[in-house]
């Protein structure tokens, strides 16, 4: 029978003995990334928490509300009595040492009369009493003017006051959130840019724990471009190869080598 004649494009040898370690390394490398832990390159452990400044800032949150007490001072210092807390406690003390000393005034004013009456020859007659009269009921209401005027000036004080109250405390109460809201603003900036650092380093690890992970790889691609190169661009070489066709006696010889091992391993019959 004729022999067989076949013709194969070969590579140069040097550039087939680069294929096949690189299809050794491929392999080998292949075979590591399943062994590779990916939650080493990805998860929570890469993403940055609130650092110290933005807790402090956080911690801060409830001195917003500390107004309540200033808008609970200035509501004390409203109403048609709140005045009376800011009276002045000498105030009753003053006015009736002031009125004691009018009264002792006033009787001096009598005894002119009574003297008056006397030189005139009129002492203790209705013209005298008509005199006393009148001067009484002038000093009466002079005295009550006086009163009035007293308390008039310590209302005006005392409401004086508590307007002042009023108006530090709701001042109060504007600036105490105000303050604590600035301080929270600042360190929540603060905070933010000190998260955002950490969170580069984070960034950084987790990149450098995946090059780490997938370097032999790459490195088996960057093999493997090159060869692919090479392959593609260094003159190839042909081979003819003449297989001879096989005898009658071969063909027998392999169809009983066959029917041999397909007995073999089918096994001898036990004997009984």
């Amino acid at each position: 029978m004729a022999e067989v004649q076949s013709v194969r494009q070969l590579p140069a040898e040097f550039i087939e003995a680069l294929g096949k370690t690189y299809a050794d390394e491929l392999t080998k490398t292949v075979g590591g990334l399943k062994e590779i832990d990916v939650s080493k390159l990805y998860g929570p452990q890469f993403v940055a928490g609130p650092g110290a400044l933005t807790t402090q800032a956080e911690s801060l949150a409830g001195g917003l509300g500390s107004y309540a007490p200033y808008l609970q001072a200035a509501e004390a210092a409203t109403g048609p009595t709140a005045y009376q807390a800011y009276m002045s406690p000498y105030q009753q003390d003053v006015i009736q040492s002031t009125l004691q000393e009018y009264d002792i005034q006033a009787q001096k004013g009598l005894k002119g009369i009574a003297q008056q009456a006397l030189e005139a020859g009129a002492f203790g007659g209705g013209r005298e009493g008509v005199q006393r009269a009148e001067y009484q009921s002038a000093s009466d209401r002079n005295r009550a003017a006086l009163q009035a005027q007293l308390l008039q000036q310590g209302f005006g004080q005392a409401q004086q006051l508590a307007a002042q109250q009023y108006q530090q405390q709701i001042g109060l109460a504007q600036q105490a959130p105000a303050a604590v809201g600035t301080q929270i603003a600042g360190l929540t900036a603060l905070g933010s840019q000190q998260q955002a650092r950490q969170q580069a380093e984070l960034e950084a690890q987790r990149q450098l724990a995946y090059q780490q992970a997938y370097q032999p790889l790459q490195a088996t691609q960057t093999l493997g471009s090159g060869v692919m190169g090479l392959i593609s661009g260094y003159p190839q070489t042909t081979k003819e190869m003449i297989t001879p066709s096989p005898s009658p006696l071969s063909t027998a010889l392999g169809t009983a080598s066959t029917l041999a091992g397909i007995y073999n391993l089918i096994g001898k019959p036990k004997l009984f």
